[in-house]
């Protein structure tokens, strides 16, 4: 098969991007040929507001070079990961105007919360799912602007209109089922979203003695650090935190916490080798968090917010702990109940290191890509 991957990477390299990279090279792994239709957040820098909007809305560039590459490549399909903002919607009717269906996965909720996180003031809101989201522009929601909160509300509104969600791509990938269920409650045609989670590679690690507690990911408020700070403290212990972001300064020196800034990946998964258990303390519905399936492969149990897509993937007392989300008193009696019970966490960490095996490992990953790579090109580019 002939794969085109569509990806506007971020300033600050996140888990999506690294699922870009490992579903390209996945692909090519079992014998695929793919390439890369690739832009960069860092290209913003000197353009111009008005140039910006206009690339948000409609990026004739990125249609040009679409077109281009399809010319050379002859994909049998073009797989969207993130088009905001300087690929934009018009790949998508560029690629359909030339015979290429389109795939697109959804990592976050942009398509109905200019945020994308569905969270406002430390808080879930769902207050623009399935309506015109003009409330994220009166609040400011993305990066605190009126002005980039509108313009790519604006995006939003022009490719509902223009029927790009329901009449431009062939099947969205939601990444687990209460996700599917949220992008439906915010309009996107059922029958079109299917249901592929996110993957590693990661051989069975040793049998050996594990201790402590471990964070990784970005340092930013969604991620809940406060909650996860305070529910240390009163816990009297320490947990170790991987990751860089705008909050490593301000939780420097925080009691409950051990900052190791950011570490590369080989890295990080020795340290969830090692550790009796990662804490996912976040305040966001998060869509399917990388760290989580890392630790599953790592043979480590997650103690995390009962929120989302995380109360779906971790079955309480089986492959972790689930707590109430922003409750660091809930988390600290978690916490306290997983220093004291050590057998308990090792056992959790062998069903997550089998429930890894059974769902998230590579080759599953690829047959279900293919499958649905397959109904696209079956059902070819859409018209009308």
């Amino acid at each position: 098969m002939r794969v085109l991957i569509a990806h506007n990477a971020y300033q600050h390299r996140g888990g999506e991007d690294s699922v870009v990279d490992d579903e390209l090279r996945l692909l090519r792994d079992h014998g695929h040929e793919v390439e890369l239709l690739s832009a960069h957040n860092d290209e913003i820098a000197g353009m111009g507001k008005v140039a910006l909007l206009g690339r948000t809305v409609w990026s004739r560039p990125a249609a040009d070079a679409l077109r281009a590459k399809c010319s050379s490549f002859r994909p049998d399909v073009l797989h969207v990961h993130n088009s905001f903002p300087l690929l934009s919607p018009a790949i998508h009717w560029q690629a359909q105007a030339i015979g290429v269906p389109v795939v697109q996965t959804l990592h976050n909720f942009r398509l109905m919360c200019p945020q994308a996180m569905l969270l406002r003031e430390g808080r879930v809101c769902e207050d623009c799912v399935g309506r015109v989201p003009w409330r994220g522009v009166v609040r400011a929601c993305y990066r605190d602007s009126v002005v980039q909160s509108g313009v790519l509300t604006g995006m939003l509104v022009v490719h509902r209109a223009l029927g790009t969600w329901q009449r431009r791509v062939n099947r969205f990938i939601a990444l687990n089922e209460f996700c599917r269920s949220k992008f439906i409650q915010g309009g996107l045609p059922a029958e079109r979203i299917r249901v592929k989670p996110n993957f590693v590679s990661r051989e069975e690690p040793a049998d050996s003695e594990r201790q402590g507690f471990l964070f990784v990911g970005r340092l930013s408020p969604e991620k809940g650090l406060e909650v996860l700070a305070t529910a240390a403290e009163r816990a009297g212990l320490e947990v170790d935190v991987v990751g860089t972001g705008p909050l490593a300064e301000p939780m420097a020196g925080r009691a409950g916490l051990r900052l190791q800034g950011g570490q590369p990946m080989p890295e990080v998964l020795a340290r969830m080798e090692a550790a009796q258990a990662l804490v996912l303390p976040s305040i966001w519905y998060e869509n399917f968090p990388r760290t989580l399936v890392e630790a599953f492969a790592c043979g480590l149990p997650v103690i995390a917010s009962r929120l989302g897509g995380m109360a779906e993937l971790i079955e309480d007392g089986v492959t972790g702990l689930l707590f109430q989300p922003g409750d660091a008193q809930d988390l600290a009696a978690k916490l306290t109940w997983a220093r004291a019970n050590g057998d308990a966490l090792r056992a959790m960490g062998r069903a997550a290191r089998a429930r890894y095996e059974a769902l998230y490992g590579p080759e599953r990953n690829v047959s279900q890509l293919l499958e649905i790579y397959e109904e696209a090109i079956s059902e070819g580019p859409l018209h009308g």
